[in-house]
């Protein structure tokens, strides 16, 4: 393990695309506390605080078009334009003073988050270019752990930031880690082909993306299985402060599970390249959505040992299942495709998980947590039965594309 970490380390667009990834996730998770921050000081409202997080999603829904964007042109130039422009973007929130100009703020979180997307899409095809495919699993663990890394200190360093001089300075500190990875990626030595201009409308392109991902016997059963945990973790997140009122705690020991289940996150990440290649990508992810059933099971138990332990398995299984999906989609697709096809695997792994928080927060008020919890759990392992069975046998039923 320690052997192959370090050959992706010792790699020079690597460690380049791991720093843009630190510098500019830093950032954006400091703008994703402050902003309903923001917005409840300005307002007092909690509903439109928490529209915040919904703008900043929201383009996730249209993925698959906005990732065909990511195979029209070369993807080190256009990361280095949208980084950039965010950048500049997000220097208009400094005219975002009273509640009556908020509508910048949530179009600036709208564009925010379609342009997340498209650099989403980017690096995913970047990286299957310039990362030898063997090394992509522990590349992918440890892109997410330093994305993980980022969210246990960047939400306390931008909340401060906030409270000692506002929201325009946490928008211009964001604004300053686009412009670093911007200047990262720049430094990038990858070769790429101008892509060539096809003549299918931009829906007919977004749709070949979906249809490779859709007809592709081994990419299908993963990235379904992985949207299907993401919408079952979307529910029971709904229930952290029914759980943390169980145990007879404020609503700030949440903060403590968010900090153990991160902790989990982190420590995956570093491992999930040996873990890939001893378990294949169907086995690996099957093995993190049962961790994440058995962490429902603990999480239920009204104690603070088992809670504690429950997050922070679940921080351990949620990854495995997101990683082999993404790192499966980078070996499988061909250079063309890439862009497209991962957007398409991020809306279908990500996007329902805003459907099952909407489902939670109404499950939660009328289902004890001790009955909802390990139905969830049981539900947990069912998605994970598809990716145990044989591959030969799945990929044997692989529809046409």
């Amino acid at each position: 393990m320690t052997s192959t970490i370090g050959r992706v380390l010792r790699d020079r667009n690597a460690g380049l695309y791991l720093g843009a990834v630190v510098v500019s996730g830093f950032g954006t998770s400091a703008l994703w506390l402050v902003s309903g921050i923001w917005v409840k000081e300005l307002t007092g409202s909690d509903g439109l605080a928490a529209l915040c997080q919904f703008a900043l999603w929201a383009p996730t829904l249209i993925g698959p078009l906005l990732g065909t964007l990511a195979d029209r042109t070369r993807r080190r130039p256009l990361l280095v334009a949208v980084n950039l422009a965010l950048g500049a973007l997000l220097l208009s929130l400094f005219t975002v003073d009273t509640a009556g100009r908020l509508w910048i703020l949530f179009a600036v979180l709208v564009v925010y988050g379609a342009g997340g997307v498209v650099t989403d899409a980017a690096e995913a095809a970047l990286v299957a270019t310039a990362v030898d495919k063997e090394l992509l699993g522990d590349f992918n663990g440890l892109r997410m752990s330093a994305n993980e890394g980022m969210k246990l200190v960047a939400p306390l360093a931008g909340a401060g930031l906030f409270a000692a001089y506002g929201g325009p300075e946490v928008a211009l500190l964001d604004a300053m880690t686009f412009v670093l990875a911007a200047g990262m990626f720049a430094m990038l030595r990858v070769r790429e082909a101008v892509p060539v201009r096809e003549k299918a409308s931009l829906r007919d392109r977004t749709a070949e993306g979906v249809r490779y991902l859709w007809g592709h016997g081994r990419l299908r059963p993963l990235v379904v299985a992985g949207g299907l945990t993401m919408l079952t973790s979307g529910i029971s997140g709904a229930t952290l402060y029914a759980v943390v009122e169980g145990l007879g705690h404020a609503p700030s020991y949440a903060g403590a599970m968010y900090v153990v289940q991160g902790t989990g996150s982190v420590a995956v990440g570093v491992t999930s390249g040996t873990l890939l290649r001893r378990l294949g990508a169907r086995r690996f992810g099957a093995a993190g959505i049962v961790l994440t059933g058995v962490s429902l099971v603990l999480t239920a138990v009204p104690n603070d040992a088992a809670v504690l332990a429950g997050s922070f398995a679940n921080g351990v299984g949620l990854p495995c299942a997101l990683i082999a999906g993404l790192t499966a989609v980078q070996r499988e697709t061909p250079d063309a495709l890439v862009g497209r096809v991962a957007a398409t695997a991020n809306t279908l792994m990500f996007a329902p998980t805003a459907i099952g928080i909407a489902a939670g927060a109404a499950l939660v008020e009328s289902v004890d947590i001790r009955v909802l919890l390990p139905v969830l759990a049981g539900v947990r392992l069912l998605i994970a039965v598809p990716l145990l069975r044989p591959e030969a046998l799945a990929t044997s039923r692989r529809p046409s594309a």
